[in-house]
């Protein structure tokens, strides 16, 4: 499509109009960027809507990404084929996990991804630069840029990513709540390497839950989306961002009719999450359940008559401790129908109005309790159960350098894996009693092989309640050690 002409590129979207496309394409963070003049959709000759203005401004902001994730030594656990026959044989028993250290292949990826700001940053798809160690980004006018990751959340599958320079083509970010079913949309993309490509296709359904991600709200569309469309945008017919393309439903692995986008309610919160913290400040309610239409069909199924007084909501089945809704006086057997008075429906609704607040924000929810409505105001905590905000972690504030063990320091000592404390200054590292010389082993359980693992094991511990490194090493003499490291300020 990069080499035809605007005639060419008109002629041809009025062709693809009625039929099932691909959508992939371009979005921008509300207020990050210069808002361009919102082109408004013509009606085409032949009766439908035009979609080519928006098409041509679209595909200069969506950019290729090649990811390279270099060859790596990693400790995976194994089964001894020959334990259980030989170890029950002579009395020892089974089991016969070993664990043994194996060299992963260089592999590359490719992806899309669409500039939010005209001085370089860019949002795609977590799985799309999760494991990259090296990002190539392309341009639609052919200019490539090294890549940097900025934040990524794997809750929501969304990554923000950096090139340098100034002037960079965007897009105006449109309200995704605003789009409604049959709205036509296009996608803009990178499908098997096909750079620049452009499909259109309608709203299918909104709120979509797949089981995908933890936190999810689904635009559902019939445009197809294939391999190397990942991060890419919905375009509405006004040239609006409204949706990151992110996956496919199939049993194939290729389009077979629906595809499904991250709207973009839920993609300006993270967004300005991860620019400004590097990591996503998220509030939580603090309800386990489910879409009250799916609680009815199970209790109906078990011979159970229920009567909850509404067939729409979120069935409360679990208040968490020291939470948001413990807080607001929720119990099991409430039904959520609304936030901040807007309704919700079922549970990918729910999850979406939380999303786009943050700890110590106020929400109203409404709910219903023995068919009688309320409504109580509560403050949003995190998952600590506190509305403190959450930072990136690295190095400097842990006051440690760690390598891993080297292959002779290995044999001399008799260890499958480590990384060794080269050095440590004032930090939390020396709070909770790490000397220099230790040999951590593992960090939560997770064996550390490489600085990866142990900036993975951050990463996880951050996000989790507890907020604390719980490390077992050993030092050069043998002897075992461990220490309790508080992620938490005190």
């Amino acid at each position: 499509m990069n080499n035809m002409t605007t005639e060419t590129m008109k002629e041809t979207t009025r062709k693809v109009l009625g039929t099932a496309a691909l959508f992939i394409g371009s979005f921008c963070v509300m207020g990050c960027v210069e808002t361009p003049v919102k082109a408004q959709p013509s009606a085409a000759p032949s009766g439908l809507v035009d979609l080519t203005q928006a098409a041509e401004t679209s595909v200069n902001a969506v950019v290729y990404i090649k990811v390279t994730t270099n060859s790596k030594t990693k400790t995976v656990d194994v089964q001894d084929p020959f334990s259980d026959f030989f170890g029950d044989f002579f009395g020892f028993g089974g089991g016969g996990r070993q664990q043994r250290q194996i060299q992963t292949p260089k592999r590359e990826g490719s992806g899309s991804g669409v500039i939010i700001s005209s001085d370089g940053y860019i949002v795609t798809n977590n799985h799309v630069v999760s494991e990259a160690d090296e990002l190539l980004v392309k341009l639609n006018d052919n200019r490539e840029f090294k890549g940097r990751i900025i934040g990524t959340d794997e809750q929501t599958d969304l990554a923000l990513i950096k090139i340098e320079g100034k002037n960079f083509p965007t897009l105006p970010i449109g309200n995704s709540d605003d789009l409604k079913l049959g709205e036509w949309v296009l996608a803009v993309g990178n499908p098997f390497n096909l750079t620049s490509t452009v499909t259109a296709g309608i709203v299918s359904a909104k709120a979509r839950s797949m089981g995908a991600n933890s936190i999810e709200s689904f635009i559902q569309t019939d445009a197809a989306i294939n391999r190397g469309n990942s991060g890419g945008a919905l375009v509405n017919a006004r040239g609006e961002l409204v949706g990151i393309n992110a996956m496919i439903y199939s049993q194939t692995g290729s389009y077979t009719g629906y595809g499904f986008a991250i709207p973009t309610t839920i993609m300006n919160k993270v967004v300005a999450d991860l620019k400004e913290f590097g990591v996503v400040q998220r509030a939580q309610l603090g309800v386990m359940g489910n879409d009250v239409t799916r609680y009815i069909d199970d209790e109906k199924s078990k011979g159970n008559e229920v009567d909850l007084g509404t067939v729409n909501g979120v069935y409360v089945a679990e208040v968490q401790d020291n939470s948001t809704a413990s807080e607001a006086g929720l119990r099991k057997g409430d039904v959520v129908i609304a936030v901040n008075g807007k309704d919700v429906k079922k549970m990918a609704e729910l999850q979406e109005a939380i999303s786009t607040m943050r700890p110590g924000d106020k929400v109203k929810i409404t709910y219903m309790r023995n068919k009688k409505k309320d409504t109580v105001t509560a403050v949003l905590r995190n998952a600590q159960g506190n509305t403190k905000v959450l930072e990136q972690m690295d190095m400097d504030q842990f006051g440690a350098a760690l390598k891993p063990l080297d292959s002779e320091t290995k044999r001399q000592l008799n260890l499958p894996n480590g990384l060794e404390v080269v050095a440590v200054k004032k930090g939390k590292m020396a709070d909770a009693g790490v000397e220099k010389g230790w040999i951590i082993l593992q960090v939560n359980d997770r064996p550390m092989n490489t600085m990866e693992d142990f900036e993975e094991a951050v990463k996880e511990a951050n996000r989790s309640s507890d907020r604390i490194l719980w490390i077992r090493a050993v030092t050069q003499s043998g002897r075992l050690r461990s220490a309790v490291v508080e992620l938490d300020e005190k």
